[in-house]
């Protein structure tokens, strides 16, 4: 891999750009973004330069989209007629089972490789890029077919992920939405529940950590949210359900012994997730 084009230098864009070249990438890394996304990519050091969609595509080994879910699919639907034979291009985005049909359909003369890095913060843009941010964290792959990993690019690919400190994780795209609908898309909304709850709450004054920690998510922006939550409702939906069963249990037994029990099974899961 001696050229990379990332298309979409927010965050996690040029957090990968950052992280390339803190692991040694020595080659060409171009953006595809607006000007002012493109100026603070630079400034911070996570790309070369900027170009257009169809430059920067034609130049690259490896093509990361890192936009939202809409644009993503957009790029996919666009990108085919510039991109080389051998390149690979993966995404970002935090559900898979759209963007993965759609790059079946679209893309005929080189790889899709599906992925989601499970990394990120509240704040947006370049300027708040890290190359650490991925360190430590799961990066999601959904091949449709195992050989898919097994290709030159992907082996490539998956290296990198390796020397920027990326946990490597394969599954299913079906799978993938439906754990990520109770691991992060359900806890994005019960925080946003939460906050809305409190607003012009006199209660609120009494904020202590624990409030603060459980309204973080809050902070998120619906723009980058909007499509997520559309492109995977079906399992959201369920995973809602589930939590509010959960709720309306507890609800139940607030004076009974078996809100001890509950609280004993949640204390072991939430410990369980830290020790991973």
């Amino acid at each position: 891999m001696n050229s990379v084009a990332i298309v979409g230098t927010g965050l996690i864009g040029a957090s990968f750009g950052l992280a390339l070249r803190k692991a040694g990438f020595g080659g060409a890394i171009v953006g595809v973004s607006s000007r002012n996304a493109i100026a603070d990519a630079v400034a911070c050091g996570a790309i070369d330069r900027g170009a257009s969609l169809a430059e920067a595509a034609g130049e690259a080994d490896l093509i990361f989209l890192s936009q939202t879910i809409g644009r993503i699919l957009d790029s996919v639907r666009h990108i085919d007629a510039f991109v080389r034979p051998a390149a690979l291009v993966t995404d970002a985005g935090s559900t898979k089972c759209l963007i993965v049909d759609t790059a079946r359909q679209a893309l005929t003369r080189c790889q899709f490789l599906g992925g989601h890095p499970l990394a990120g913060k509240e704040k947006r843009g370049a300027a708040a890029a890290d190359a650490d941010l991925f360190r430590g964290r799961p990066w999601v792959l959904t091949p449709d077919e195992p050989a898919e990993l097994e290709t030159a690019a992907a082996w490539d690919f998956r290296g990198w992920l390796e020397r920027i400190g990326a946990r490597s994780v394969v599954l299913d795209a079906d799978a993938h939405d439906r754990a990520v609908a109770v691991t992060s898309h359900l806890p994005q909304l019960a925080s946003t529940a939460l906050a809305a709850l409190l607003e012009g709450a006199p209660a609120a004054q009494l904020a202590g950590p624990g409030l603060i920690d459980m309204t973080r998510l809050a902070l998120s922006s619906y723009d980058l949210w909007r499509d997520i939550l559309a492109t995977n409702s079906d399992h959201i939906d369920r995973a809602l359900a589930r939590y509010i069963q959960e709720l309306e249990h507890l609800r139940e037994n607030l004076r009974t012994r078996e809100l001890q029990r509950e609280f004993e099974r949640a204390a072991a899961a939430a410990q369980a997730i830290r020790a991973r």
